[in-house]
């Protein structure tokens, strides 16, 4: 078995889409990035990738790279659990939490749940997410942005 843990955090700008866990959120800000700046799907793929100690999705997907520009964050993680497979490990578990002042989460969660579990070919039931305020205070609370943190267990299939 092993362990990984992942962060990841983009600034709230007008003209974007928002994009959480793989989904399209109606709110009238996005979030900056160079791709689709999903972090939920970016804390998970840099938990995904520690765990092995692949290096993290800025050695994978570089942000001076033009073919990531707008990149769908689902279509990395696809790459990067391919990569996963490759070493025979499947996914055990994985807990994210987002750090989100608004919008409200709560109504998308279980679907954000249901992207994550068919990109990890796994069940709903090994896929957590989670969303808290940071109750008005620093960056979040101050409605500039949206961090993610994630830790994943990943199981070797040879076990």
């Amino acid at each position: 078995m092993r362990i990984g843990f992942g962060y990841d955090v983009h600034q709230m700008v007008a003209g974007r889409p928002l994009i959480l866990g793989g989904v399209k959120i109606p709110y009238e800000l996005g979030l900056e990035g160079h791709s689709d700046a999903d972090v939920i799907l970016h804390a998970a793929m840099d938990a995904v990738l520690g765990a092995l100690a692949l290096g993290d999705i800025g050695q994978h997907f570089p942000n001076t790279d033009p073919e990531f520009r707008d990149a769908d964050s689902k279509e990395l993680f696809r790459h990067v659990w391919r990569l996963i497979e490759s070493k025979n490990y499947q996914l055990g578990n994985i807990d994210i939490m987002v750090l989100c002042e608004e919008p409200k989460l709560s109504p998308y969660i279980e679907t954000m749940r249901e992207q994550i579990s068919v990109l990890t070919k796994s069940s709903k039931e090994q896929v957590s997410v989670k969303a808290t305020t940071m109750e008005r205070m620093g960056f979040v609370g101050r409605k500039e942005g949206i961090a993610a943190q994630a830790v994943v267990l990943l199981v070797n299939q040879q076990s």
